[in-house]
């Protein structure tokens, strides 16, 4: 069983994540319906355990013909509207193939260090189709992977949403499917 990890604040039990403010900023916004039903689904689940918000920025037009330094550019250009809207006190972490991978009960463990760390302002940042650019890892405390695999952002959100909901539940010693 998973032990319930609480904080005590004077004669206050605080529950995992409660009082946190995450954010997760992405390129590109949901179009397809069922995506954004997901998604809405998630965020009414969190809402018990933290104050979450989801922040879309306007994707580059990609050309047709992408060389490496077109690619570059893209992601520059993204980078900057992403940059611009992460808080200056939010602890930052970004989901990139490259980065680290755990399972859903080491997520959870990481979530409890992230949250301690972060002194109540977590920013989770999914690039777009071209990744993200270098001055956005660079604001990382923790580059996250979910697999080798590339999934596209709108799957991309809802798995991330998924395993953070699942996150709370295994901290919180809530039943979840394994």
């Amino acid at each position: 069983g998973t032990a319930l990890c609480t904080h005590e604040v004077g004669r206050r039990l605080l529950l995992p994540g409660n009082g946190m403010n995450i954010s997760l900023l992405t390129v590109g916004s949901l179009k397809e319906r069922y995506w954004r039903e997901a998604v809405a689904e998630y965020e009414k689940r969190l809402s018990a355990h933290c104050k979450f918000r989801l922040i879309e920025i306007k994707d580059e037009k990609t050309p047709e013909l992408l060389d490496s330094a077109a690619a570059e550019r893209v992601r520059k250009r993204e980078g900057e509207r992403l940059l611009e809207k992460i808080d200056a006190r939010a602890l930052v972490v970004t989901l990139e193939i490259q980065g680290k991978k755990f399972d859903s009960e080491g997520f959870a463990a990481e979530m409890a260090k992230l949250e301690e760390r972060s002194r109540g302002e977590l920013c989770f940042v999914i690039g777009g189709s071209l990744g993200l650019s270098k001055e956005v890892s660079a604001r990382a405390a923790l580059h996250l992977s979910f697999s080798d695999f590339t999934f596209p952002h709108q799957l991309m959100r809802v798995l991330f949403l998924e395993q953070l909901y699942r996150s709370y539940r295994i901290r919180t010693g809530a039943p979840y499917h394994k």
